[in-house]
């Protein structure tokens, strides 16, 4: 029971904080950055990438540390999964970092959710999950700020794809060649489009499938 209570404790102050960055922190930036004369969906997608660093990976790398088992980390993936989806249902975006023409940010909340539960569920340990969604957290904000800065819109880019191997190589490498190559593969899947599935799904899953591939070559 004590662990249970500190791991909810743990759980509601992520949760303040999560929502602090996405309902106050990111909205500041976004007046900020459009007073500044940036065009809207610039600071739009800077927020985008903002939130999967600061909420995203910030949390996820914390979660071995603060849990014992995905229930109560991933429980809260999937509350703000339907946080950010019911904006959508209801046409009231939260326009500091949503768009209409997608929901990747709901899919970003729901693969989070999943592959830190797998980690466990397969391999009881966390981290097998947190390398995967440091990827996508970390490694896709990379690639679409730099993709941001080259382009000033969402496209693709090998300029992109290679900042994002710079970044997704030193957390691979927490888990040996395993990690390695999955962030190497992750680095490449993330540049094609996949129909239907976005940047946030593919990222994490495949990453994941390359840990879990090597771990029955028992590497």
């Amino acid at each position: 029971m004590p662990n249970l209570l500190t791991e909810v404790i743990y759980t509601v102050i992520l949760f303040v904080w999560v929502i602090v960055v996405v309902q106050f922190i990111t909205r500041k930036l976004y007046d900020y950055m459009v007073s500044r004369g940036m065009p809207h969906n610039k600071a739009v997608y800077y927020n985008r990438k903002f939130i999967h660093i600061a909420a995203g990976g910030f949390v996820a790398l914390l979660v071995p540390f603060l849990y014992e088992t995905p229930l109560l980390p991933s429980t809260l993936a999937m509350i703000l999964a339907l946080f950010t989806y019911l904006p959508h249902r209801q046409g009231k975006l939260l326009y500091w970092f949503q768009v209409e023409d997608n929901m990747y940010e709901v899919n970003f909340c729901i693969m989070w959710g999943i592959v830190i539960a797998l980690s466990w569920i397969i391999f009881h340990n966390l981290w097998y999950g947190v390398i995967p969604v440091s990827f996508m957290a970390f490694g896709d904000a990379a690639t679409g700020v730099v993709r941001n800065i080259l382009y000033g819109k969402r496209t693709k880019s090998w300029y992109g794809n290679l900042a994002m191997l710079a970044t997704t190589l030193p957390i691979g490498l927490l888990i040996g060649l395993p990690g390695v190559i999955a962030a190497i593969i992750a680095s490449i899947i993330e540049h094609f489009e996949f129909k239907d599935i976005d940047d946030n799904v593919m990222v994490p899953l495949s990453s994941f499938l390359v840990i879990l591939g090597f771990s029955y070559l028992s590497f």
